[in-house]
């Protein structure tokens, strides 16, 4: 691939890294309630909120300067995640000093099980590439057209993915959330995360918009090796 120096790549692969470890790091350890007219009570994890912005930048990346830079980036953004879960599981684990009174919440804060963590990395990871590979592919299919539906579309998958290994790998037999209700609490997430996405559709078409002219690019992955691992 011929390498070409971009002015706003960088910019953008940090503010993908930066809300992916927030929303992960921060959002999990709060069940928010609210109650919204016509609606009801409505009860969710809070960093559902912002995660799925993630997947918004995600979609940035992979349409303008295409999938093997878009892997670029969420191999980082997953070595960003993993050393942000080791560091807060290191300092769980450190014996806090006799005085320090704030330890049983700082373990509810940051204090996330393995398994919790382990399983958020795999969910992350697949739920991505594939977000990344079908959002790229249908780009070339539809010919650069109907970028709504690429979107959408690209995050319905990624999304599906990342629901359907994490709930299970984190939370089946583990009593946290009983077994039964494992795909209620499944599709409730799915549900929301999409709906956030359609919701960012507008903003999603003005950042591509201005990013192409920008960088004088709008990248169409037409010969590209589509395998995760391959970092160049």
């Amino acid at each position: 691939m011929q390498q070409r120096t971009y002015r706003y790549y960088d910019f953008v692969m940090v503010a993908f890294v930066v809300v992916l470890v927030c929303s992960n790091l921060i959002g999990p350890a709060k069940v928010a309630q609210l109650d919204l007219p016509l609606v009801g009570t409505l009860t969710f994890g809070a960093g559902v909120l912002f995660f799925p912005i993630s997947y918004v930048f995600g979609d940035v990346l992979t349409e303008v300067y295409g999938y093997a830079r878009s892997r670029r980036v969420i191999w980082t953004g997953f070595a960003a995640l993993a050393f942000a879960s080791a560091m807060a599981w290191i300092i769980v684990a450190l014996p806090p000093a006799p005085f320090w009174e704030n330890q049983r919440a700082y373990e509810i804060a940051f204090g996330s099980a393995w398994r919790i963590s382990l399983a958020g990395l795999i969910a992350f990871a697949c739920g991505e590439f594939v977000n990344a590979m079908v959002l790229a592919k249908m780009k070339v299919w539809t010919e650069g057209r109907w970028l709504w539906m690429r979107t959408i579309g690209s995050t319905i998958a990624g999304e599906g993915v990342d629901s359907l290994l994490f709930y299970p790998l984190a939370f089946y037999g583990s009593g946290i959330i009983p077994d039964d209700k494992l795909p209620v609490v499944m599709l409730a997430q799915f549900l929301a995360k999409t709906g956030v996405e359609v919701v960012l559709t507008p903003v999603t078409y003005r950042v591509v918009a201005f990013l192409k002219r920008a960088e004088n690019e709008d990248y169409y992955d037409r010969h590209t090796d589509f395998n995760p691992f391959r970092l160049q």
